[in-house]
This record gives structure tokens, C-alpha cells and sequence, in this order.
């Protein structure tokens, strides 16, 4: 698969990313869905535990969007103990409290410390859509991730749960890097713009017959302060200026 000059940047050596894993997933659309999150924030690695009905699923190229590249890649195995073999370390998702002795993460403290086990293979367990990991799987792991959802309806979707943790992990790793950036294209408007906008705006409400001349002062005063708390910059003031104009001309037509 070719890649872009963008994608290329955002590569990391072999085995720096955590790697996911489905555990007897059943539908389609919650891999394809899957491998779009994963790809989403860089993840790539992709382990399926015995899928239901056997692999590949007619429908899951379609579901993924594009990240193709993921599932092509994608390992099959017939257990979790095999699909963990070269891991050194494991998390189990999980939305039910276990009764197991393990550490409890949120996601984002999970991530933090997945990125401090430098060197080390890391790998992250998902359920079954519908029950989820059995307790001898989540046994299997070092720690649990769970989410800090409404205990009114806890229950996430599996694509859902990868995607919350494929966006803490990029945060965790230091390449939550926003695509594109709100600054000001145009620089501020200078005082000489703002007192000919001024000019300008005063004298059409003027001719329209705005404000009684008695208030014409404080009104005039309230609109210059509304017009500086919007911290308009030369683009701004071009534009309200054409406004004007053309106000101003069919007012005279």
C-alpha cells in the first residue's frame, strides 16, 4: 500500500503501538468499524480470536472507510492465549467489575502507562459485542481499562471502546497533533481602520434615521465598544466597509 508523505511522518518502529485484540467478534461491521478507529489514530496492528463465522466477512472492507490497510495486516488465532504469546504486557477492557485482584485504569491513565513500558510488546483485549471478555480471559491480563460511562447505560460499542482508547493512546504518546490550527489569517485592524469604519457606519445609520439625535452619542459610543469586543481584524473591517457601500447605494437608488 502506497502511503502519504503525512502517513510516512506518523510511522513508529515495530511494536511501539498497542496492539488490538478482538476476542470472538461477530459482526462485519464492528471490525470494519474497528479498523477505521484503529487507523483513525494510528494503530495498525489487528488481532482476531476465532471471528464468528470465519474470516474474512463479507461486508467488512465496506464498513472500514478506507483503513483497508488494517485489515489486510490483520492476524487470525484460534485462542486469547495464543494471540497474547509474544506480549509482555495486557490489558483486558471491560465494563463489569470483576472480582479479580487487578489494577483498574481509565483509559487515559491506562495509556500513560502502556507509553512508559519502553521496549515492551502491549497488547489490549476486547470482548464479545454482546457479553463481553469471560473472567478466565480477563485473568489472562496484567490490568483492567474501564470507562467512565453513565451507570445508567454502561454498555459501549466495540468499535466505540477502540476508538476511546486509540485516542487516549495518541494523546498518551505525544501525537495528538491538530490538523489544522484557528489563527487569524489576516492581522488585527489598525485604530486608522477601525475610526474610518466608525466614520463610515455612524453616517449610514445617519441617513437612515437610526437613533433620535438626543441619543445619538450614547448609542454611538455603545456600538464603537460592541465593535472592539469583536477584535475585528483588516479582513473583518474590509468586509463590513463593502457592507456599507452597498447599503449605502441602495439607499440611494
Amino acid at each position: 500500500m502506497t502511503r502519504t508523505s503525512a502517513e510516512k511522518e506518523l510511522e513508529l518502529p515495530p511494536g511501539t503501538a498497542p496492539v488490538v485484540i478482538l476476542v470472538e467478534p461477530q459482526l462485519a461491521e464492528n471490525i470494519g468499524m474497528t479498523a477505521r478507529a484503529m487507523a483513525n489514530f494510528g494503530l495498525s496492528e489487528l488481532r482476531l480470536v476465532n471471528p464468528k463465522n470465519g474470516w474474512p466477512k463479507k461486508g467488512v472492507r465496506e464498513a472500514a472507510s478506507g483503513a483497508t490497510h488494517v485489515l489486510d495486516d490483520a492476524h487470525i488465532f484460534a485462542s486469547v492465549e495464543e494471540a497474547i504469546a509474544d506480549l509482555h504486557c495486557v490489558f483486558a477492557t471491560t465494563a463489569r467489575e470483576r472480582g479479580q485482584m487487578k489494577r483498574v485504569f481509565a483509559p487515559d491513565e491506562a495509556m500513560a502507562d502502556l507509553v512508559g513500558r519502553e521496549g515492551q510488546r502491549c497488547g489490549i483485549l476486547f470482548g464479545r459485542e454482546r457479553v463481553g471478555l469471560t473472567n478466565d480471559e480477563v485473568s489472562l491480563a496484567d490490568a483492567i481499562i474501564t470507562f467512565p460511562v453513565s451507570p445508567d447505560f454502561p454498555s459501549l460499542n466495540l468499535a466505540q471502546a477502540v476508538l476511546l482508547v486509540g485516542y487516549e493512546w495518541r494523546k498518551a504518546s505525544g501525537r495528538a497533533r491538530l490538523p489544522f490550527s484557528g489563527e487569524m489569517l489576516s492581522p488585527p485592524a489598525t485604530r486608522e481602520a477601525m475610526v474610518a469604519l466608525f466614520t463610515n457606519l455612524e453616517a449610514a445609520l445617519d441617513a437612515a434615521g437610526f437613533y433620535p439625535p438626543e441619543k445619538r452619542g450614547g448609542i454611538t459610543r455603545n456600538m464603537r465598544d460592541m465593535l472592539h469586543r469583536m477584535a475585528l481584524n483588516e479582513q473583518d473591517v474590509r468586509t463590513f466597509q463593502g457592507a456599507l457601500r452597498a447599503i449605502s447605494r441602495a439607499m440611494k437608488s
